[in-house]
């Protein structure tokens, strides 16, 4: 594969000096910003990175050898990292949709056997291939708009036959598809409706069956559980997370989206790499979490899709949790692939800057799966993840909302992406 020289770029967004750990309190400001600049590729790493008179003048004699890229005009970012999806599933929810514009509420939905009950029915009715080709697509449309690396949960199967297929389906899509996807077990997802009224009878299967088989297999890196009032309390919570740390996976939590709940304490106490949603943390939760470097990955396409309250990604940033962005895409709360997008609303909803929504979609959002020394930023030895986008400054990114700037999509030093439009 030739090298690959991007030339010119009106700003190159490096983030770099944040490989150890994600960025946090003013850190996330600071985007370190090339002007003029340049990067240099070979295979799949990014071999330099710096104004274009100076990478001009370290690789002049193999310029002839390489693909230049002209990104004049334009700003070159790290690939954006999406750190909490319901990637793998099938089917669609419209119908629930004009329910909640007529008042039904997300929890009465679910309780009338829809929202994660209806995604289970269609998802363990669904084969492997019928899986693999909607969420192929969805990939697709990750892709184009400059998403390179994406977390998939199980959890719509709620049967450990079910997770599992869900957790191939992933796992045969991260070695067929360009971007990369990072697994998570989430057996814990909802309580099924066979064991309501009993779910620590399903807290003891999720603990002793599900778990154990998930960490042989090695399907999965993380384990989830959803902690709300009228799903998974958060000592039933603790319980399967520990189990999880004991088979060797790591915590995450779905925490406090309906009510406070001590979701965001427990994410703390249980030393969770991240706690999700957030949009009723507590003060102390926040504060517990900052203490502990737990990362709240922040979810505002959930928010505005279901009409509430948004999370305060403003004082959570203040009190020095380090905050990340996710699209939350799932066929219930959140239909969107769009990043872009839920930069946007990280502005316009939850108070933050448009540097540290760059910075909570790249690398805070890699640190939230733990592949922060790898990717989310733009330094030498890195994975060649890059994008492109077609607005002049990275100020434009937020500013114009509801609109995909993506015009070149680099995975691994390969351009998968040209001119808006998948190329591969």
């Amino acid at each position: 594969m030739k090298p690959l020289f991007i030339r010119n770029a009106n700003e190159v967004i490096t983030l770099k000096g944040s490989s150890e750990h994600p960025r946090k309190l003013e850190q996330m400001e600071n985007l370190e910003v090339i002007k003029g600049g340049s990067v240099w590729l070979e295979n799949d790493k990014i071999i330099a990175v710096g104004t274009d008179e100076q990478l001009y003048e370290q690789f002049m004699h193999q310029i002839d050898e390489a693909e230049v890229v002209d990104a004049r005009g334009k700003v070159i970012l790290p690939g954006l990292v999406d750190p909490h999806t319901h990637l793998v599933h099938a089917g669609s929810r419209e119908n629930e949709f004009n329910m909640r514009l007529k008042g039904a509420s997300y929890m009465d939905i679910m309780n009338a056997g829809g929202g994660i009950h209806a995604s289970t029915k269609a998802t363990k009715e669904a084969s492997h291939d019928q899986l693999y080709a909607e969420s192929k697509r969805r990939l697709d449309h990750f892709l184009l708009h400059g998403v390179t690396t994406v977390e998939a949960k199980s959890g719509y199967g709620l049967a450990l036959e079910h997770e599992i297929k869900q957790l191939e389906v992933a796992k045969q899509l991260n070695e067929d598809h360009f971007i990369d996807i990072v697994s998570t077990f989430m057996g814990a997802h909802a309580v099924p409706a066979e064991y309501k009224g009993r779910p620590d009878e399903f807290v003891d299967i999720v603990v002793n069956e599900m778990i154990p088989k998930v960490a042989q297999t090695k399907l999965a890196e993380f384990n989830d559980v959803f902690c709300e009032h009228g799903v998974f309390t958060p000592e039933q919570s603790k319980r399967i997370l520990q189990a999880g740390l004991e088979h060797g996976l790591l915590p995450k939590i779905h925490a406090d989206e309906i009510e406070p709940y001590g979701g965001a304490e427990t994410a703390a106490e249980v030393g969770a790499v991240s706690a999700d949603h957030l949009l009723k943390a507590s003060e102390k939760g926040m504060e517990m979490m900052a203490e502990n470097d737990v990362i709240g990955v922040l979810l505002p396409g959930t928010a505005f899709f279901l009409m509430a309250e948004f999370a305060n990604g403003r004082k959570m940033i203040d009190k020095g949790v380090p905050v990340a962005l996710s699209t939350d895409c799932n066929p219930g709360s959140s239909p969107t692939v769009s990043m872009p997008f839920i930069m946007n609303l990280g502005c316009l909803k939850m108070g933050m800057t448009p540097a540290e929504v760059i910075c909570a979609a790249t690398i805070n959002a890699a640190h939230a799966i733990k592949r922060g020394q790898e990717i989310g930023s733009i330094e030498v030895g890195k994975k060649a993840d890059i994008l492109i986008v077609d607005v002049p400054n990275y100020m434009q990114l937020p500013y114009h909302y509801g609109m995909n700037h993506t015009d070149t999509v680099i995975k691994n030093g390969k351009i998968v992406v040209d001119g808006g439009k998948l190329c591969v």
